[in-house]
């Protein structure tokens, strides 16, 4: 250990820790992002049904019918169940 510990260049140190920072900030600026894509994509999933619901009087069964289907399509995703 001490051998390792002697080629360790002066600055070091410092340098791993500002690295390791960037990248968790980058990790954390990449989760806001897709949060945020996410968030954008429900609202607009919602807005179109709705739209749909008024202008074709689509009952709850097609919702309930659409909030399956995109379930089967898209297993890994949450919030496509039926809102209130």
């Amino acid at each position: 250990m001490a051998e390792r510990r002697a080629l360790v260049p002066a600055g070091y140190s410092k340098l791993l820790s500002d690295l390791k920072q960037r990248i968790q900030d980058a990790q954390l600026r990449a989760s806001l992002a897709v949060n945020r894509e996410l968030v954008i994509l429900y609202w607009q999933i919602g807005r179109d049904i709705l739209a749909r619901q008024e202008r074709e009087s689509w009952e709850a069964k097609i919702i309930d019918r659409l909030a399956a289907d995109l379930k089967t399509a898209f297993p890994e995703m949450k919030g496509f169940s039926r809102g209130i």
